[in-house]
């Protein structure tokens, strides 16, 4: 009998573990954002603690807490994740109710958002947003058929996000919860709702928003203010002028890295809040198109990671990824419209860029689970593709049988 000769398996494909275009664009943005930061703060560092660099260094270990905490979150499974969504943002409210209460909640300027913690000052409605993405996410696996037939299955999440929207309003913070709202209305339409019950919420979320800013003097000045900055250029337009200001005099390529004028004393909160006007001083037009190009790749990856999920089945990864990617994707647009004069001034920070710890803390663990979702794909896929070029072993025992 002549003997059949064995199959050679194929070898599957050398397949990389992690997205290189997403972890390229937020080692990029962290790095310019530190960079900028340094640029940005050092003569009121100066100023204030008699150390330039003071909030460059802070920075520094406010991105070191970042990865460590990102490695921890990368290390938990997506499942897990799921089942902590509920109890996270239960967590959330706690934070949230904590911060109002005399004597724990830290007051800046007239808002009381921040909880000290010793090493770092917890912004609280920074990890709310990571927890209503979570929560929501896992409602639209659990409920997701009741969400698409019925009002009622609409209208429960809703409610939730109203309370933390309230909560969220009695810091204030307006900003924050704009975020949230309008990220969470975008996972419901993701999740299937139907378009009559989308478009009434949203009607009512707008009409909410515009009730809150009329019957609000600071909101109200805000808006009148955006709308002409020029009318008191000394005053309530102070902050926008000095952005304009400093936009226009980087011009096509810029002044250079240091040597921006807005920043001396002139920009208020030059290296938080309005960290893009001292960079499209500094690197002009090319240097502020680099940045919406990074991260309009870091959404577009979000989204491609997410659709992934989707197709796989997969569907919490999935809302978890189109979450991430479109909460930092619409807070990047909206600081950046801020800092344009586009925008009404809001109190947002610039996503793994602009100087605080919160933030950066938890856009890191956020990207870590998002980096999560797209490692348990690839590793799936390789996993598959194994499977596939590996030899039945069945058959290989017949043939072993008749070789003798």
């Amino acid at each position: 009998m002549s003997a059949t000769r064995l199959a050679v398996p194929a070898k599957p494909k050398v397949a990389l573990k992690y997205d290189p275009l997403l972890v390229g664009s937020i080692i990029l943005l962290m790095s310019l954002g530190l960079v900028m930061v340094a640029s940005a703060s050092l003569h009121i560092a100066a100023e204030d603690y008699g150390q330039p660099w003071f909030y460059a260094m802070r920075q520094l270990i406010f991105i070191g807490l970042g990865l460590a905490a990102g490695m921890v979150a990368f290390g938990i499974p997506v499942a897990v994740w799921e089942k902590l969504g509920p109890w996270l943002l239960l967590g959330g409210l706690a934070l949230l109710l904590l911060v109002l209460v005399p004597g724990i909640g830290r007051s800046v300027n007239g808002a009381t958002r921040w909880i000290n913690l010793g090493v770092i000052n917890l912004q609280v409605s920074e990890p709310m947003k990571l927890f209503v993405i979570l929560y929501l996410a896992g409602y639209l696996v659990r409920r997701g058929a009741e969400v698409r037939t019925s009002f009622k299955g609409f209208l429960k999440p809703m409610v939730v996000l109203s309370l933390v929207a309230f909560l969220l309003l009695l810091e204030p913070d307006f900003g924050a919860s704009a975020v949230i709202m309008a990220t969470a209305l975008a996972m419901m339409f993701i999740g299937g709702v139907r378009l009559w019950q989308f478009g009434l919420l949203l009607l009512l979320v707008v009409l909410a928003m515009a009730l809150l800013a009329i019957t609000s003097p600071y909101r109200m000045e805000r808006l009148t203010t955006f709308l002409n900055p020029w009318a008191d250029p000394f005053n309530s337009g102070f902050q926008l002028t000095q952005a304009l200001i400093a936009i226009g005099r980087g011009e096509i390529w810029g002044v250079g890295l240091g040597s921006g004028v807005q920043k001396l004393f002139y920009l208020p909160e030059g290296h938080t809040d309005f960290l893009f006007a001292v960079l499209a001083e500094e690197f002009g037009l090319i240097g502020s198109l680099l940045v919406i190009t990074l991260f309009v790749v870091l959404v577009a990856r979000a989204f491609c990671i997410a659709r992934q999920a989707e197709v796989k089945g997969q569907p919490f990864a999935a809302y978890l990824a189109y979450g991430v990617g479109l909460w930092l994707g619409l807070q990047a647009f909206i600081n950046i419209g801020v800092n344009m004069g586009v925008l009404p001034t809001k109190g947002l920070t610039l996503p793994l860029m602009s100087y605080g710890g919160s933030s950066i803390v938890v856009c890191c663990v956020a990207l870590a689970l998002l980096l999560r979702v797209d490692f348990e794909l690839r590793r799936g896929a390789i996993q598959a593709e194994r499977r596939i070029g590996r030899p039945d072993t069945r058959q290989v025992k017949k043939e072993r049988r008749a070789r003798s």
